[in-house]
């Protein structure tokens, strides 16, 4: 029985959205528990389904790492005592992301080695049902190259982990495809790999590849990475609200979307971000995923289901481990 905990304050819309991706998550998942945090008055939905925790105060969007941990009776914080004190399986939370990590580090602590923990997410591609793992993608805003390293590593054991894929593909994000090409770090963390002989390094890749459904694992730093994810996300709603736009100009336009609608929904659900779920804060003592801030249910279960599928595969022994025998 896995048991996890979830921050129900903080997103965008509320905490109903938190109820209803929890009601849904609990109907397909009847081996799973799930622990509620949040208004109780706002939670009634889920007397009966779940263990539901009072917490009134929410971590403000622009929260320091020390203000989060003063703030002891606040939903974010109580969810992460919970899952400490009861060694739940994981959490999930689309509060404050500046607030949620730090606290998240300072109270679950790093695993032994890691340099700096990282946000990873697996983005779709244009291969249906192929992920491409990203990190980091907004846990830092500066990384040294030998953590750019380290990220390889931990996101090859994500690849393998998580997704089974044997000799995962792992590339540098960068402004071209070209040896020399990149920051001061991205070159210096691209000579570490090579000299280290990084098993499937194959390189730099640029922005505009890496959707492409080459690449297993991207590494970045978390500014660039958090660039990119945004300017992911920014390009894939533009695109479809175009489409839906072009298909509405008249009757004839309508007619032609009855040719190809087919298509057009599994474009969509090929790069449908949302199904994604949310990012997992990797190289800390617990599966800490968060959710996107915007998040609506759908975005919100699916986050859940990441949390699952996360502590299915056991994932924080596996980056352990690995770290170790490295």
């Amino acid at each position: 029985m896995l048991r996890f905990v979830v921050d129900t304050m903080g997103g965008d819309a509320g905490s109903s959205v938190c109820v209803s991706a929890i009601i849904n998550f609990l109907k397909k998942n009847k081996d799973c528990e799930i622990i509620a945090v949040g208004k109780k008055e706002e939670l009634t939905a889920l007397e009966g389904l779940c263990k539901i925790v009072d917490a009134r105060d929410v971590v403000p969007m622009e929260a320091g790492a020390l203000e989060v941990m003063r703030m002891k009776n606040s939903s974010m914080m109580v969810a992460l005592k919970l899952l400490k004190d009861e060694q739940l399986d994981g959490i999930i939370s689309s509060g404050s992301t500046g607030g949620f990590l730090s606290a998240s580090t300072i109270t679950l602590k790093m695993i032994p080695g890691v340099k700096r923990a990282a946000l990873v997410a697996p983005f779709p591609t244009k291969i249906k049902g192929k992920k491409v793992v990203i990190l980091d993608i907004g846990a830092n805003n500066e990384n040294s190259p030998e953590e750019l390293v380290q990220f390889a590593t931990m996101g090859r054991l994500y690849a393998k982990g998580v997704y089974s894929i044997e000799n995962p593909k792992s590339f540098l994000l960068s402004n071209g495809s070209e040896t020399m090409k990149g920051s001061p770090e991205v070159k210096e963390a691209h000579k570490l790999l090579k000299e280290n002989n990084f098993p499937n390094f194959l390189g730099n890749i640029e922005a505009r590849d890496v959707l492409s459904g080459d690449a297993d694992v991207v590494v970045t730093d978390g500014f660039s990475g958090n660039i990119f994810l945004k300017g992911a996300e920014g390009v894939a709603s533009i695109m479809s609200k175009m489409m839906k736009s072009a298909f509405k100009k008249n009757l004839w336009t309508k007619l032609g979307y009855l040719h190809v609608r087919k298509g057009i929904k599994e474009m969509s659900e090929t790069m449908d971000y949302k199904s994604t779920g949310g990012a997992m804060l990797l190289g800390i003592n617990g599966v800490v995923v968060k959710a996107h801030g915007n998040s609506d249910a759908y975005s919100f279960e699916c986050a859940i289901n990441v949390a699952k599928k996360l502590a299915e595969a056991d994932i924080v022994s596996k980056i352990r481990e690995g770290l170790q025998s490295e």
